[in-house]
């Protein structure tokens, strides 16, 4: 399914790219894949095999308005091949797309507690000079964490947050009993 799901998103993006409209693309295609996250009945009603495509077109051209018209043929054709449920996986493989046309890096910084805002901002700034590439920071905060920081790049992981130093303790220590 996910091959299906990289298929389409590829094509939207191509076809968004190829016509300067791929910002209101990645827009559009993220405030649809919201607003069937954010509703149930939505959900139902175009990931059921009960409706018909007609119908779910009809759906489609009440929810969206004044939609980029690649946009709208691309949620139609969806409807047409029974395909709206790869909604969330199309709208995943657009946004790596999107970033990486864009040269956009995704950074979260994890931690035990609120960060200064200047202190992120700082880490993201850092993180850009070192890639090379512009920085999409976000913050959060992890009770668990207990204290220092954990960095998600992309997809790599640096944790240096007390909770896996203590980890890694018990490790060593149940190694050498």
């Amino acid at each position: 399914m996910e091959e299906i799901a990289e298929v389409y998103s590829r094509s939207l993006f191509d076809v968004a790219k190829e016509q300067g409209d791929l910002d209101r693309v990645h827009d559009e295609l993220g405030e649809f894949a919201d607003a069937l996250n954010d509703s149930n009945d939505l959900r139902v009603f175009f990931f059921s095999p009960y409706f018909s495509a007609q119908e779910k077109k009809e759906g489609i051209a009440k929810l969206v308005e004044d939609a980029d018209d690649n946009f709208m043929r691309f949620l139609e054709l969806l409807a047409e091949r029974h395909r709206l449920p790869a909604i969330f996986r199309i709208r995943r493989a657009f946004d790596d797309l999107w970033r990486e046309e864009n040269k956009l890096l995704p950074v979260t910084v994890t931690s035990a507690v609120e960060l200064d805002r200047e202190l992120v901002e700082g880490i993201g700034k850092r993180i850009e000079d070192q890639t090379g590439q512009r920085v999409e920071l976000s913050s959060t905060v992890d009770r668990d964490v207990l204290g220092g920081l954990v960095l998600q790049v992309g997809n790599m992981v640096l944790d240096a947050s007390v909770r896996n130093r203590l980890e890694q303790l018990r490790k060593s220590v149940a190694a050498a009993a």
